[in-house]
């Protein structure tokens, strides 16, 4: 009995742990971060990811600091999440191709592969640079304003090609 005791407390133990290094991430770039919205991404009959939007004191604004969180609901390869990233940029308007192929070679050095369960969190900071953490882990900075824009777009934009995606993240349904 007292092995489990034990156990279980090694456990919740970790959890805090796990939880704190998350908002730890989260609160070095955003004063008081509380969540804005969240939403499921279905394709079909396919659940892609849970996605949630932080910012200061649960009030969005695209110019100051902000985090999304993509909890991938099925396992990916970065570079094929780097694509549909470039995708979506260009079908709301993105037309400069150089641009697109350095960000997309970028997105591939910092995206890894991602099985059900892990999450990819963006970070947006004071400067409109992109940092970018897999589970918790950094695992790149894009230092381009622009990106930024043009990355964060694809869900929070009103040209999204998820609208009610986006009306849910940004708190406006339920």
């Amino acid at each position: 009995m007292q092995a489990v005791s034990v156990l279980i407390s090694i456990l919740l133990t970790v959890g805090s742990v796990v939880f704190s290094n998350s908002a730890y991430a989260v609160s070095n770039y955003i004063e008081n971060p509380k969540p804005v919205g969240e939403a499921r991404l279905e394709i079909m009959f396919w659940d892609i990811y849970d996605a949630k939007l932080i910012a200061p004191n649960g009030d969005f604004h695209p110019e100051k600091p902000f985090a999304l969180a993509l909890t991938y609901l099925r396992e990916f390869e970065g570079k094929n999440i780097a694509s549909r990233s470039i995708d979506e940029m260009r079908d709301q308007g993105m037309k400069d191709e150089v641009k697109l192929a350095k960000w997309f070679e970028k997105m591939q050095q910092v995206f890894p592969n991602v099985d059900e369960g892990q999450t990819l969190t963006g970070i947006v900071d004071d400067k409109q640079h992109s940092h970018f953490y897999f589970n918790d882990n950094k695992m790149g900075t894009i230092e381009d304003p622009e990106f930024t824009k043009w990355f964060f777009n694809i869900w929070l934009s009103e040209d999204t090609s998820q609208p009610k995606l986006r009306q849910k993240l940004l708190g406006s349904v339920n």
